[in-house]
C-alpha cells in the first residue's frame, strides 16, 4: 500500500478495488454508502459491478491530499482502458459514506 494513503479506510478501498474483493469493499463502505461519477449521482451497487469489479477495475494512486480522503490515480478496467482520476471521500466513523470520482 503506498504511504500517501494515511486514512485507513481509504487505503481500504484501495486495496479492495486492487484486489477485485466485493466483501472486503462493501465491509469498508457504511450501509447507506453514495457515490458520484463525473457529478452525476450513480446506484452505488450497480456502479462498482460494472466499473470495478466485472471489468477488473485497479487504481494506482499517484497522489493524495494531506488528510489522505483525496487521491489522483490512474484508473484502469477492461472496458475503459486507463485514465486520470480524481477521488474524494468522505469518511464518517471508521468507514466511507460517499465516494466521488471522476476523470481528472
Amino acid at each position: 500500500m503506498p504511504a500517501q494513503l494515511t486514512d485507513p479506510a481509504v487505503a481500504a478501498f484501495v486495496a479492495a478495488v486492487n484486489a477485485g474483493d466485493k466483501d472486503a469493499f462493501f465491509a469498508v463502505l457504511t450501509p447507506d454508502a453514495t457515490m458520484s461519477d463525473d457529478g452525476t449521482d450513480r446506484d452505488l451497487a450497480a456502479w462498482v459491478e460494472r466499473e470495478i469489479f466485472s471489468s477488473n477495475g485497479r487504481m494506482d494512486v499517484e497522489s493524495a491530499s494531506a488528510d489522505g480522503r483525496t487521491l489522483a490515480a490512474t484508473y484502469t478496467n477492461s472496458t475503459w482502458g486507463a485514465m486520470r482520476t480524481r477521488w474524494a471521500f468522505t469518511v464518517t466513523g471508521e468507514r466511507i459514506s460517499r465516494f466521488e470520482t471522476g476523470q481528472a
